[in-house]
């Protein structure tokens, strides 16, 4: 099913065009929507000694990720798209399963959540490439929340990677 398309969108861009690239940010936004969520839920039912570690590591994140659903919001609301942030629409969205830990070691969530990142940072990418040649301010957005995401998911795996660098499976 083709997006509707918008009343008008930015210069340089056809309604069509406008109406693909918020198609992909809307993606997005339920993504990170999740993400940030999944942080919070991980950030309250982490336990065991490396507790306060990571509890405060992730507040920044979440904050962090939520400035990015925000930016993306309104760059769909830009190109003349409608973000849609509802819970109902996030969750028949989602292609994934739901988060699967509750209360646990600060150890088990993030070897979770080291998964979680792999997938959103690989989704991010692709949104970049499909958005390239297609529309560079949204290009550059995706860009810099990738430098992020990127560094973040660098914290989680720091906390599981072994003296010899290695990362368990």
């Amino acid at each position: 099913m083709s997006p509707k398309l918008p009343r008008y969108t930015v210069p340089s861009l056809t309604p069509e065009q406008g109406a693909e690239v918020a198609e992909i940010l809307q993606q997005r936004l339920h993504a990170l929507n999740d993400l940030h969520l999944t942080l919070k839920h991980v950030h309250w039912n982490v336990v065991g000694p490396h507790f306060i570690g990571v509890h405060e590591m992730l507040d920044p994140q979440v904050e962090a990720v939520r400035a990015m659903v925000d930016e993306i919001a309104e760059r769909i609301a830009t190109l003349g798209g409608v973000p849609v942030g509802t819970p109902g629409a996030l969750v028949a969205a989602r292609t994934g399963e739901d988060y699967k830990l509750g209360r646990a070691s600060a150890i088990e969530h993030l070897a979770e959540l080291d998964g979680v990142y792999d997938s959103i940072i690989s989704f991010h990418r692709k949104a970049a490439d499909e958005t390239a040649d297609l529309d560079i301010v949204t290009n550059d957005l995706l860009i810099g929340h990738l430098h992020d995401l990127e560094q973040f998911h660098w914290f989680v795996r720091a906390h599981l990677e072994s003296a010899s660098g290695a990362i368990p499976d």
